[in-house]
């Protein structure tokens, strides 16, 4: 009797390859990109993190008064605008002298 060796095992060992080369190339040192780092960037001072909720004490949560008056003018501009865009691509005169084109 002749015994089949399932191919599960033979996936195992081929992801936990990939897995391991996966995790060793995360460690890998990449001095193209230092090199790339200028001299004036490396020693700035760069801004400090800052806790959320620092961040957010400092916002305030009042609603704007304008805002109708802000979206109705965007509105407004926007259909304009649609109105604008229905409208014929060519000129009259465009479309005669394309049509002789044929």
């Amino acid at each position: 009797m002749e015994r089949h060796v399932g191919t599960a095992p033979l996936l195992r060992v081929i992801a936990a390859t990939c897995a391991a080369l996966a995790i060793l190339s995360a460690c890998t040192q990449f001095p193209e990109l230092d090199a790339v780092t200028e001299d004036t960037t490396r020693g700035a001072d760069f801004l400090p993190f800052l806790p959320l909720d620092d961040l957010l004490a400092q916002t305030s949560a009042q609603p704007r008064e304008d805002v109708p008056a802000i979206v109705a003018s965007r509105v407004a501009a926007l259909r304009a605008r649609a109105d604008r865009l229905r409208g014929p691509v060519l000129t009259s005169a465009d479309r005669a002298r394309l049509s002789g084109i044929r």
